[in-house]
Protein backbone atom coordinates (compact mmCIF):
# COMPACT_ATOMS: atom_id res chain seq x y z
CA UNK A 1 0.00 0.00 0.00
CA UNK A 2 1.53 2.93 -0.71
CA UNK A 3 2.76 5.32 1.98
CA UNK A 4 1.06 8.51 1.33
CA UNK A 5 -2.41 6.45 2.06
CA UNK A 6 -1.14 6.49 5.69
CA UNK A 7 -0.07 9.99 6.01
CA UNK A 8 -2.94 10.89 7.77
CA UNK A 9 -2.51 8.34 11.07
CA UNK A 10 -3.59 8.15 13.35
CA UNK A 11 -6.63 9.24 13.28
CA UNK A 12 -8.50 7.07 15.90
CA UNK A 13 -7.86 6.09 19.02
CA UNK A 14 -4.87 3.16 19.16
CA UNK A 15 -4.57 -0.20 21.66
CA UNK A 16 -1.56 -0.77 23.55
CA UNK A 17 -1.63 -4.69 24.87
CA UNK A 18 -0.54 -5.56 27.61
CA UNK A 19 0.55 -9.03 28.45
CA UNK A 20 0.39 -9.36 32.25
CA UNK A 21 -1.67 -8.38 34.75
CA UNK A 22 -2.65 -4.68 35.91
CA UNK A 23 -0.77 -3.34 38.74
CA UNK A 24 2.75 -4.78 37.84
CA UNK A 25 6.04 -3.37 36.82
CA UNK A 26 4.81 -3.79 33.02
CA UNK A 27 1.62 -2.84 33.11
CA UNK A 28 3.51 0.33 35.05
CA UNK A 29 5.79 0.85 32.26
CA UNK A 30 3.13 -0.03 29.50
CA UNK A 31 0.37 2.80 31.59
CA UNK A 32 3.18 5.65 31.28
CA UNK A 33 4.52 5.08 27.79
CA UNK A 34 0.67 4.74 26.47
CA UNK A 35 -0.01 8.49 28.25
CA UNK A 36 3.04 10.09 26.75
CA UNK A 37 2.17 8.19 23.55
CA UNK A 38 -1.20 10.29 23.47
CA UNK A 39 0.53 13.46 23.77
CA UNK A 40 2.79 12.53 20.99
CA UNK A 41 0.36 11.33 18.22
CA UNK A 42 -2.81 13.22 19.46
CA UNK A 43 -5.15 10.32 20.05
CA UNK A 44 -6.17 8.27 22.36
CA UNK A 45 -4.25 5.35 23.86
CA UNK A 46 -6.06 2.60 25.36
CA UNK A 47 -4.14 0.30 27.47
CA UNK A 48 -5.69 -3.04 27.74
CA UNK A 49 -4.29 -6.09 29.43
CA UNK A 50 -4.10 -9.61 27.86
CA UNK A 51 -2.80 -11.56 30.87
CA UNK A 52 -2.91 -15.21 30.76
CA UNK A 53 -0.76 -18.53 29.50
CA UNK A 54 2.62 -17.12 31.19
CA UNK A 55 2.26 -14.12 28.64
CA UNK A 56 1.74 -15.98 25.32
CA UNK A 57 -1.92 -14.49 25.43
CA UNK A 58 -1.13 -10.64 25.05
CA UNK A 59 2.02 -11.82 23.25
CA UNK A 60 -0.54 -13.49 20.75
CA UNK A 61 -3.10 -10.79 20.28
CA UNK A 62 -0.33 -8.57 19.21
CA UNK A 63 1.43 -10.50 16.83
CA UNK A 64 -1.97 -11.84 15.24
CA UNK A 65 -3.62 -7.92 15.08
CA UNK A 66 -3.85 -5.74 11.93
CA UNK A 67 -0.58 -4.23 11.31
CA UNK A 68 -2.17 -1.02 10.71
CA UNK A 69 -0.76 0.68 13.89
CA UNK A 70 -3.60 0.97 15.76
CA UNK A 71 -2.55 -2.44 17.13
CA UNK A 72 0.47 -1.71 19.32
CA UNK A 73 1.54 -4.01 22.57
CA UNK A 74 4.32 -3.90 25.14
CA UNK A 75 6.83 -7.24 24.45
CA UNK A 76 8.89 -8.56 27.59
CA UNK A 77 11.52 -10.76 27.74
CA UNK A 78 9.23 -14.31 27.78
CA UNK A 79 8.95 -13.84 24.54
CA UNK A 80 12.26 -14.47 23.96
CA UNK A 81 12.23 -17.75 26.32
CA UNK A 82 7.96 -19.04 25.90
CA UNK A 83 8.91 -20.44 22.14
CA UNK A 84 11.94 -22.51 23.52
CA UNK A 85 9.55 -24.03 25.95
CA UNK A 86 7.56 -25.10 23.56
CA UNK A 87 4.87 -22.65 24.97
CA UNK A 88 4.46 -21.05 21.28
CA UNK A 89 6.04 -20.34 18.59
CA UNK A 90 5.89 -17.12 18.43
CA UNK A 91 9.38 -15.18 17.87
CA UNK A 92 11.23 -11.68 17.02
CA UNK A 93 10.09 -12.81 13.65
CA UNK A 94 6.64 -12.16 14.26
CA UNK A 95 6.50 -8.82 15.23
CA UNK A 96 7.96 -5.33 14.24
CA UNK A 97 9.98 -4.37 17.12
CA UNK A 98 9.84 -0.48 17.84
CA UNK A 99 11.61 0.68 20.81
CA UNK A 100 13.66 -1.51 24.14
CA UNK A 101 12.14 1.22 26.47
CA UNK A 102 13.74 -0.69 30.42
CA UNK A 103 15.84 -3.41 31.15
CA UNK A 104 16.75 -4.35 34.75
CA UNK A 105 20.12 -6.38 34.64
CA UNK A 106 20.38 -9.49 37.19
CA UNK A 107 22.23 -9.45 39.76
CA UNK A 108 23.51 -11.79 42.73
CA UNK A 109 22.74 -11.08 46.24
CA UNK A 110 23.73 -13.00 49.72
CA UNK A 111 23.31 -12.15 52.78
CA UNK A 112 24.98 -9.21 54.33
CA UNK A 113 27.32 -11.23 56.65
CA UNK A 114 27.83 -14.05 54.25
CA UNK A 115 31.54 -14.54 54.20
CA UNK A 116 31.68 -13.76 50.37
CA UNK A 117 33.15 -10.84 49.36
CA UNK A 118 33.36 -11.02 45.82
CA UNK A 119 31.31 -13.34 42.92
CA UNK A 120 34.39 -15.29 42.69
CA UNK A 121 34.24 -16.62 46.33
CA UNK A 122 30.70 -17.62 46.03
CA UNK A 123 31.30 -19.30 42.33
CA UNK A 124 34.56 -21.09 44.33
CA UNK A 125 31.87 -22.43 46.86
CA UNK A 126 29.49 -23.47 44.59
CA UNK A 127 31.99 -24.92 42.55
CA UNK A 128 33.56 -26.91 45.56
CA UNK A 129 30.34 -27.98 47.46
CA UNK A 130 27.96 -28.44 44.62
CA UNK A 131 23.99 -29.02 46.07
CA UNK A 132 25.14 -27.15 49.02
CA UNK A 133 24.19 -23.20 48.03
CA UNK A 134 20.53 -22.89 47.08
CA UNK A 135 19.47 -20.53 45.27
CA UNK A 136 15.69 -18.49 44.57
CA UNK A 137 14.26 -15.41 43.06
CA UNK A 138 11.72 -16.93 40.75
CA UNK A 139 9.71 -19.67 39.43
CA UNK A 140 11.39 -22.51 38.00
CA UNK A 141 13.06 -21.64 34.63
CA UNK A 142 12.12 -17.74 35.14
CA UNK A 143 14.31 -15.11 34.26
CA UNK A 144 16.14 -15.01 37.10
CA UNK A 145 16.86 -18.83 37.29
CA UNK A 146 17.97 -18.26 34.02
CA UNK A 147 20.30 -15.51 34.77
CA UNK A 148 22.06 -17.50 37.19
CA UNK A 149 22.24 -20.46 35.45
CA UNK A 150 23.97 -19.01 32.27
CA UNK A 151 26.46 -17.86 34.73
CA UNK A 152 27.74 -20.60 36.31
CA UNK A 153 27.75 -22.33 32.88
CA UNK A 154 29.31 -19.88 31.59
CA UNK A 155 31.87 -19.36 34.17
CA UNK A 156 32.83 -23.47 33.61
CA UNK A 157 30.32 -24.83 36.76
CA UNK A 158 27.53 -26.55 36.07
CA UNK A 159 24.24 -24.76 36.70
CA UNK A 160 22.41 -27.61 38.82
CA UNK A 161 25.47 -27.48 41.72
CA UNK A 162 22.90 -24.46 43.30
CA UNK A 163 19.85 -26.02 42.69
CA UNK A 164 17.00 -23.76 42.14
CA UNK A 165 14.17 -23.34 44.86
CA UNK A 166 10.93 -21.92 43.15
CA UNK A 167 9.28 -18.83 44.34
CA UNK A 168 6.19 -16.67 42.97
CA UNK A 169 8.85 -13.94 42.43
CA UNK A 170 11.94 -11.68 43.54
CA UNK A 171 10.17 -10.49 46.86
CA UNK A 172 9.63 -14.15 48.59
CA UNK A 173 12.93 -14.98 46.66
CA UNK A 174 14.63 -12.63 49.05
CA UNK A 175 12.76 -13.30 52.21
CA UNK A 176 13.68 -16.82 52.07
CA UNK A 177 17.20 -15.46 51.46
CA UNK A 178 16.70 -13.32 54.91
CA UNK A 179 15.51 -16.15 56.66
CA UNK A 180 18.45 -18.48 55.40
CA UNK A 181 16.67 -20.74 53.43
CA UNK A 182 18.18 -20.39 50.51
CA UNK A 183 22.10 -19.23 50.20
CA UNK A 184 21.69 -16.35 47.25
CA UNK A 185 19.49 -14.79 45.51
CA UNK A 186 19.12 -13.94 41.88
CA UNK A 187 16.96 -10.70 40.98
CA UNK A 188 17.60 -7.31 40.22
CA UNK A 189 18.86 -4.13 42.00
CA UNK A 190 15.76 -2.58 41.91
CA UNK A 191 14.11 -5.51 43.46
CA UNK A 192 16.53 -6.05 46.43
CA UNK A 193 16.91 -2.54 46.81
CA UNK A 194 15.01 -2.24 50.33
CA UNK A 195 16.99 -4.98 51.40
CA UNK A 196 20.52 -3.66 50.23
CA UNK A 197 19.59 -0.04 51.86
CA UNK A 198 18.57 -2.51 55.07
CA UNK A 199 22.24 -3.52 55.04
CA UNK A 200 20.31 -7.11 55.57
CA UNK A 201 21.68 -8.40 52.08
CA UNK A 202 24.61 -7.64 49.58
CA UNK A 203 24.92 -7.85 46.24
CA UNK A 204 27.98 -9.35 44.80
CA UNK A 205 27.48 -8.49 40.93
CA UNK A 206 25.42 -7.44 38.06
CA UNK A 207 25.15 -8.89 34.81
CA UNK A 208 25.33 -6.16 32.72
CA UNK A 209 28.39 -4.68 30.47
CA UNK A 210 27.36 -1.05 32.60
CA UNK A 211 27.69 -0.68 36.36
CA UNK A 212 24.74 0.48 37.97
CA UNK A 213 23.20 3.91 38.52
CA UNK A 214 21.41 2.43 41.34
CA UNK A 215 24.21 0.81 42.88
CA UNK A 216 27.45 2.23 41.52
CA UNK A 217 29.86 0.23 43.90
CA UNK A 218 28.33 -2.63 42.36
CA UNK A 219 30.59 -4.58 39.88
CA UNK A 220 30.21 -5.79 36.59
CA UNK A 221 30.84 -9.73 35.97
CA UNK A 222 32.29 -8.70 32.92
CA UNK A 223 35.27 -7.32 35.24
CA UNK A 224 35.24 -9.75 37.99
CA UNK A 225 35.28 -12.43 36.14
CA UNK A 226 36.07 -11.85 32.55
CA UNK A 227 32.78 -12.99 31.67
CA UNK A 228 30.75 -11.95 28.69
CA UNK A 229 27.80 -13.00 30.22
CA UNK A 230 24.68 -10.63 30.69
CA UNK A 231 20.94 -11.09 31.53
CA UNK A 232 18.29 -9.23 32.54
CA UNK A 233 14.67 -8.55 32.67
CA UNK A 234 13.59 -6.03 29.34
CA UNK A 235 9.93 -4.83 28.12
CA UNK A 236 9.71 -2.53 24.20
CA UNK A 237 6.93 -1.69 22.33
CA UNK A 238 6.39 -3.52 19.38
CA UNK A 239 3.47 -4.00 16.50
CA UNK A 240 2.52 -6.93 14.41
CA UNK A 241 4.76 -7.79 11.42
CA UNK A 242 4.31 -6.53 8.73
CA UNK A 243 3.49 -2.56 9.84
CA UNK A 244 3.97 0.00 7.01
CA UNK A 245 7.58 1.61 6.88
CA UNK A 246 6.37 5.08 7.55
CA UNK A 247 4.00 4.04 10.71
CA UNK A 248 6.70 2.30 11.98
CA UNK A 249 8.89 5.29 11.33
CA UNK A 250 6.66 7.42 13.43
CA UNK A 251 6.25 5.08 16.35
CA UNK A 252 10.05 4.81 16.98
CA UNK A 253 10.29 8.68 16.35
CA UNK A 254 7.81 8.98 19.22
CA UNK A 255 9.01 6.14 21.10
CA UNK A 256 12.52 8.00 21.03
CA UNK A 257 11.09 11.46 22.63
CA UNK A 258 9.49 9.68 24.98
CA UNK A 259 12.31 7.75 25.96
CA UNK A 260 14.18 11.39 26.96
CA UNK A 261 10.88 12.90 28.50
CA UNK A 262 12.04 13.87 31.93
CA UNK A 263 8.59 12.55 33.07
CA UNK A 264 9.41 8.34 31.80
CA UNK A 265 12.94 9.01 33.04
CA UNK A 266 11.50 10.76 36.51
CA UNK A 267 8.57 7.64 36.49
CA UNK A 268 11.32 4.96 35.64
CA UNK A 269 13.59 6.06 38.31
CA UNK A 270 10.54 6.25 41.25
CA UNK A 271 9.70 3.02 40.67
CA UNK A 272 13.09 1.86 40.55
CA UNK A 273 13.32 0.91 36.89
CA UNK A 274 16.14 0.72 34.59
CA UNK A 275 15.66 2.30 31.47
CA UNK A 276 17.92 1.27 28.32
CA UNK A 277 16.78 2.37 24.45
CA UNK A 278 17.01 0.56 21.49
CA UNK A 279 14.80 2.12 18.34
CA UNK A 280 14.07 -0.10 15.27
CA UNK A 281 16.82 -2.73 13.65
CA UNK A 282 18.92 -2.18 17.24
CA UNK A 283 15.89 -3.54 19.00
CA UNK A 284 15.95 -6.54 16.61
CA UNK A 285 19.16 -6.94 16.95
CA UNK A 286 18.87 -6.97 21.35
CA UNK A 287 16.11 -9.06 20.89
CA UNK A 288 17.56 -11.45 18.26
CA UNK A 289 20.78 -11.67 21.11
CA UNK A 290 18.37 -12.21 24.18
CA UNK A 291 16.50 -15.03 22.35
CA UNK A 292 19.90 -16.75 21.15
CA UNK A 293 20.84 -16.60 24.82
CA UNK A 294 18.15 -17.69 26.64
CA UNK A 295 18.27 -20.97 23.76
CA UNK A 296 21.78 -21.67 24.84
CA UNK A 297 20.84 -22.05 28.56
CA UNK A 298 17.59 -23.44 28.74
CA UNK A 299 18.77 -26.41 26.70
CA UNK A 300 21.78 -26.73 29.36
CA UNK A 301 19.45 -26.61 32.43
CA UNK A 302 17.10 -28.89 30.24
CA UNK A 303 14.06 -26.38 30.03
CA UNK A 304 13.84 -26.20 26.12
CA UNK A 305 11.62 -28.66 24.45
Amino acid sequence: MPGTAWAAWPERPITLYVPWAAGGGTDATARVIGTLLEKKLGQPVNVVNRDGGSGVVGHTAIAQAAPDGYTIGIATVEIAMMHWQGLTKLSFADYTPLALMNLDPAAIQVKADAPYKTIKDLVADIKKNPGKLKASGTGQGGIWHLALAGMLTDLGVDPTASPWVPSKGAAPGLQDLVAGGVAIAACSLPEARSLIDAKRVKSLVIMDTNKSTLFPDVPTLKAETGSDWTMGAWRGIVAPKGLPADITKKLIDALDSIYKDKEYTGFMGKQGYGIRYAGGDDFLKFWQDSDKSMGVVMKKVGLAK
